[in-house]
């Protein structure tokens, strides 16, 4: 969430960097909003400095024996109408939270304008795309042809953006979850955390898919109890492990990675990659949260992005960093790179990841602090999180990537170990 106090105070500056992201703001209401209040505090501390002065002026009265009445009368009056000041005010403030609840975060100054992934800058490139001397298949042929891909029966069992994983795929896909996590904790330093797959709704308020996304989430209602939602990302219990906390500055940085399915309804996304496993309601994640010290967040956001970038290298997948403009950034990121993965069917890079630093913007939002070391008043941290990868599409690029003619896929290196030593996996010989 934005700093109320910094709307106030530099609404031209925060109007500016909101319209490099091309989101419509309804400013005149805030503004109201604003002028109601300023003039309700007056008013406010108007009265109660009456009141102060009537009761001071009963205490001297009284003292003299003279008649309080009509004074109390008066401090009666001053009351009721304080009251319904305090009650209006508080009206007020909700409705300032609410208003900057629906705010995105302001751009950091470093990312490039533009409107739409099209304006997105390539930062860096690593690997070379393959080149085949045969057709290439997508994912969902050569999964099929081993024997591990059943998207009829997904759709029997839950619908359309299902999937159905078996045999050797669905063992190369747990391989890379746990070649992931095994990297990430033992090489990068990251504290492995199981996290619940079920939240309340302040923890999506805490991280901003809520209340702007709702249309996002899958909502488990309870008859007697409040609702709870299916997590989109890991990203949302790993950060709130810090809500409503004020850690010491030496603790800092604190460094979470899970694993957990991910849940979305896709809203929005209707007849785009309808086909196979690069976008569906149910897919799995190894999602990378740091809480970090306001000073070191930048060099943390490049850590974490590096760190991500060296799966993709371990598994010698080709891929670019992208740097996203302000159009195409997430409503809670300040700055965020994309790693984006070749797929030789698609003939094209496609997103692997999005690491991106929230600066203040979550921990506001989940009163999230820190104490610094020489004293003084508890600060927010900045968040940062990003996809350490996202396993499904990890699983799609290495199925399309390491693709042979007879239909076979060679196992990454890195994952034989995984596998019982399995260098190949050989497609499924069907009975005539």
């Amino acid at each position: 969430m934005l700093d109320v106090q910094m709307l106030r105070e530099q609404l031209p500056a925060v109007r500016r960097a909101l319209a490099r992201r091309g989101v419509v703001v309804d400013w005149e209401r805030f503004e109201a909003l604003e002028t109601e209040r300023r003039q309700l505090q007056s008013e406010t501390q108007q009265l109660q400095a009456e009141r102060n002065r009537l009761s001071k002026e009963i205490g001297m009265r009284k003292g003299q024996g003279e008649d309080v009445a009509p004074l109390l009368a008066a401090v009666a009056s001053v009351k009721e109408a304080l009251e319904r000041n305090e009650a209006r005010l508080a009206a007020l403030l909700s409705d300032l939270e609410a208003f900057a609840l629906q705010l995105p975060n302001l751009p950091h100054p470093s990312v490039p304008d533009g409107a739409s992934d099209a304006d997105n800058v390539v930062v860096s490139e690593w690997g070379c795309p393959r080149t085949f001397p045969f057709p290439v298949r997508d994912h969902v042929t050569i999964a099929e042809q081993l024997g591990g891909y059943d998207g009829a029966v997904a759709a029997v069992l839950s619908g359309s953006r299902f999937a159905v994983l078996k045999g050797e795929v669905a063992h190369l896909h747990r391989a890379l979850v746990q070649f992931m996590m095994d990297v990430h904790t033992h090489e990068h330093g990251y504290l492995e955390v199981a996290p619940p797959f079920l939240v309340l709704e302040e923890a999506l308020v805490g991280t901003g898919q809520l209340p702007k996304f709702a249309e996002d989430l899958f909502a488990v209602p309870r008859s007697t109890e409040a609702t709870l939602y299916l997590i989109p990302t890991a990203e949302v219990p790993l950060t709130n492990l810090v809500r409503e906390r004020i850690l010491e500055e030496e603790e800092l940085p604190l460094k979470f990675v899970a694993w957990t399915p991910c849940f979305r309804a896709e809203a929005g996304s209707h007849g785009r990659d309808v086909r196979g496993l690069i976008r569906q309601h149910q897919f799995e994640k190894v999602e990378l949260v740091r809480i970090e010290h306001p000073e070191h967040s930048y060099a943390g956001l490049e850590e974490l992005t590096a760190h991500a970038e060296a799966i993709l290298v371990k598994l010698n997948l080709p891929y670019r960093k992208v740097k996203l403009c302000a159009g195409d950034l997430g409503f809670s990121a300040a700055l965020t790179y994309d790693l984006e993965v070749w797929l030789p069917a698609q003939g094209r890079y496609r997103e692997i990841s999005s690491c991106s630093n929230t600066e203040a913007f979550q921990a506001r939002r989940m009163q999230a602090r820190f104490r610094p070391a020489g004293g003084g008043k508890p600060q927010p941290v900045h968040t940062l999180n990003g996809s350490g990868l996202a396993v499904g599409r990890t699983l799609v690029a290495v199925l399309e990537n390491y693709q042979q003619e007879d239909g076979s896929v060679v196992i990454p290196e890195v994952l034989r170990p995984y596998l019982g030593g399995a260098e190949v996996i050989e497609p499924v010989v069907r009975r005539s």
